[in-house]
């Protein structure tokens, strides 16, 4: 019997949330989808692997079997993919580099003329994905490394160094009743209807909603936008505001919409991030070098807090020693960005 892995990954992620949407939150699919692949398994073993109720989802006792040999199916397919994939990397010489919107902004290409100082002869392949993809390929095995905007759901899986942070701003029609005002507190905006990304993005989502720091207030959501063009499209149409990096006034400009600094929110924060891996191949390391190398020191001389999910700040003692090191300068800084999300 073959039996694709997608379905036998969905099942451990459910069984290791004992619930479907937050399983599907960190699978970045609908829960309607993943139901579906939930039958299909059991169709395909011809078992009931959970029971369904109100409060969740309980495995039954062939689930539990199940769930407990399945982990080690899947660590062993992904190093194996992993090592196959790096293998082709390292002969073609290719490091493959996930982003979602613009990613790194400004920094994008200095870090990798820095990553070309360390790794002569080496190109850095860039893949930008859609909002329904907060790791920018990093989960399904597509990127070696991304540069991504925090939080995001399944962080924890993933080796993170946290580079900057940037303040958080709002997008809005040209025409709204705030777009006059030099600085929106966030309050003002609590009755607004906003722009979401796909609810499949979850935390991410969440975060750009600020959901934590609504007071309670619900948010209506507007339309849901699934990459910056869609987006902009959206907050042009008058469909919603939405928060957002600050960096995307300077990148994207249009005389429709509008971006005003925002009060009473948060900072948002950019890291490069990795697989969590024992093995990590060595040009992935020099391109976390690379990034860590153009971090900008902060004026109080204090690194950014620390991210609940489990980021790191910077630590290049970490990446080992590297060859090329001495090669490798540090160009000017500058910041990064992502874009915005919302919760319905």
């Amino acid at each position: 019997m073959d039996v694709d892995t997608r379905l036998l990954r969905s099942f451990a992620v459910v069984a290791d949330e004992g619930h479907l949407t937050r399983a599907a939150e960190r699978l970045f699919i609908s829960q309607p989808a993943l139901t579906k692949q939930i039958k299909q398994l059991e169709a395909l073993l011809g078992v009931t692997l959970f029971t369904r109720s109100r409060t969740g989802m309980t495995l039954t006792e062939a689930g539990a079997a199940l769930a407990g040999s399945v982990p080690a199916v899947l660590d062993s397919w992904d190093a194996a993919l992993r090592t196959a994939k790096s293998a082709a990397g390292r002969a073609d010489r290719v490091l493959r580099v996930g982003f979602v919107a613009s990613g790194a902004n400004e920094l994008t290409l200095r870090i990798i003329a820095a990553f070309a100082r360390r790794r002569p002869g080496w190109r850095v392949q860039l893949h930008q994905t859609s909002w329904d993809d907060p790791t920018a390929g990093l989960a399904s095995g597509d990127a070696d490394a991304a540069l991504l905007r925090l939080p995001f759901p399944g962080e924890e899986a993933l080796d993170i160094e946290v580079l900057i942070t940037e303040d958080r701003w709002v997008a809005l029609p040209a025409s709204h009743r705030l777009a006059g005002q030099e600085v929106i507190p966030f309050a003002d905006l609590f009755e607004e209807p906003f722009v979401a990304t796909p609810e499949a993005s979850g935390r991410w989502r969440d975060y750009w909603l600020a959901s934590d720091e609504r007071g309670g207030h619900p948010v209506t959501v507007g339309a849901v936008a699934h990459n910056p063009d869609e987006w902009l499209n959206a907050i042009a149409n008058g469909y919603g505001v939405s928060l957002t990096p600050q960096a995307t006034a300077r990148f994207y400009q249009r005389p429709d919409v509008v971006y005003r600094p925002v009060s009473g929110v948060s900072p948002s924060r950019v890291g490069v991030a990795r697989p969590r891996t024992p093995d990590v191949p060595a040009a992935v390391r020099d391109f976390v070098r690379s990034c860590l190398e153009l971090r900008p020191v902060p004026e109080s001389g204090e690194l950014p807090a620390p991210d609940p999910g489990g980021c790191r700040e910077p630590d290049p003692s970490r990446l080992g020693p590297s060859p090329q090191a001495s090669r490798a300068r540090a160009p000017s800084s500058s910041v990064m960005r992502s874009g915005a999300t919302a919760r319905e």
